[in-house]
């Protein structure tokens, strides 16, 4: 099945594969505003560069928000060894026990320097208990060729970022596999919604804006500034949730999602009850499938940054299931992707010009 025509699966893989690691995410945003132009009625951008598509309907009606935030795991140039080689540390929950041996590209502001993670041969390394020891972070090195740390320098710089160099692949038809899908593909979620609600202008009721947000990775600041700005009535919040059904995940402890059977909504925490109800409701209507997780202290995600906003904003989190989250070769299903833009468009459509969600 072909889930996307030819200008959009040519975005997705832009969008997917333009580095944008946390406090480094210009370029990728670029590419989400670029696209967006043809469709939304204005583009904003703050000073941190979150950036927000908007379609206005009426000044006297209700608005909406779709987020997502656009920025990945990655690594920045921390220490060059007098020797040339190159230390890192991590830009959000990057991963050391799989950071060796992979090629990696360092953004500098001439360009791409291409470098791979050094590991000592399995014949060289002094083996105890059956293997050597789990890396950390000031551990892992990147090789650039370099002979002395003068000929590094003049490649790359301290603070320069780093992220892996895997891109967009297909592993079938529907299964897709690349670095960042979290959250680019929110991203690319979210830029689909406005296209499809800019195609049916007619039926739309409410203001939307859809925020891509900047370092959700390293504290959801970007969704903080936006939301206190735009203050909208409500927010439909996208990110990517944990598949569990692959081996060695205890689902008793991180319940059960499924890659395949349909994005998830969560219960709790900062998620609003009767969003949340309105959202299954469109689900139930509209056939589209969806799985159920819950929360009991926070999401994990930017819905905790735009909740508890001045007076307080309506939230709730819809999720894309992902396998393998912050490595770099995640896992999606493109089924997934299609019924979550799906049920984020009818639920915006759903919406009426003074609706309102309130518990009591």
């Amino acid at each position: 099945m072909n889930y996307f025509d030819k200008k959009t699966g040519d975005f997705l893989n832009r969008l997917l594969s333009t580095p944008s690691p946390a406090g480094y995410e210009s370029e990728g945003q670029k590419v989400w505003t670029g696209y967006l132009e043809s469709y939304a009625d204005t583009i904003e951008t703050d000073a941190y560069g979150s950036a927000i598509a908007r379609l206005e309907t009426n000044t006297d009606v209700m608005t909406v928000m779709l987020e997502a935030h656009c920025d990945e795991i990655g690594m920045v140039v921390q220490h060059i060894t007098e020797e040339g080689f190159v230390y890192l540390n991590k830009l959000g929950g990057s991963d050391s026990t799989i950071a060796r041996a992979r090629k990696v590209l360092i953004h500098t502001r001439e360009g791409r320097v291409t470098g791979v993670t050094g590991h000592t041969a399995i014949h060289l390394q002094e083996k105890k208990n059956g293997g050597g020891k789990e890396p950390a972070w000031k551990d892992i090195y990147v090789d650039i060729g370099a002979d002395s740390r003068e000929e590094a320098l003049k490649l790359v710089q301290i603070g320069d970022p780093v992220t892996y160099a895997e891109e967009l692949d297909y592993i079938n038809k529907e299964v897709v596999t690349a670095r960042a899908l979290d959250n680019r593909i929110g991203g690319f979620v979210i830029s689909q919604v406005i296209r499809k609600l800019s195609e049916k202008r007619s039926n739309l009721k409410v203001n939307v804006i859809a925020l891509n947000s900047i370092q959700e990775e390293v504290g959801g600041f970007g969704a903080r500034m936006m939301s206190y700005r735009h203050m909208p009535d409500a927010a439909f919040v996208t990110d990517v949730t944990h598949a569990t059904d692959t081996p060695g995940i205890d689902q008793r402890e991180h319940g059960q999602v499924k890659l395949g059977n349909g994005p998830t909504v969560q219960h709790g925490g900062a998620n609003h009850p009767e969003v949340v109800r309105h959202i299954e409701t469109v689900a139930k209507a509209k056939k589209i499938e969806l799985q159920h997780e819950a929360t009991s202290v926070r999401t994990g995600t930017d819905t905790d940054s735009i909740f508890y906003q001045r007076t307080g904003i309506p939230s709730a989190l819809v999720s894309l299931p992902l396998r393998y989250m912050h490595s770099p070769a995640e896992v999606a299903n493109l089924n997934d992707v299609a019924q979550l833009i799906e049920l984020m468009t009818e639920s915006v459509l759903a919406l009426v010009p003074d609706q309102s969600f309130t518990i009591l």
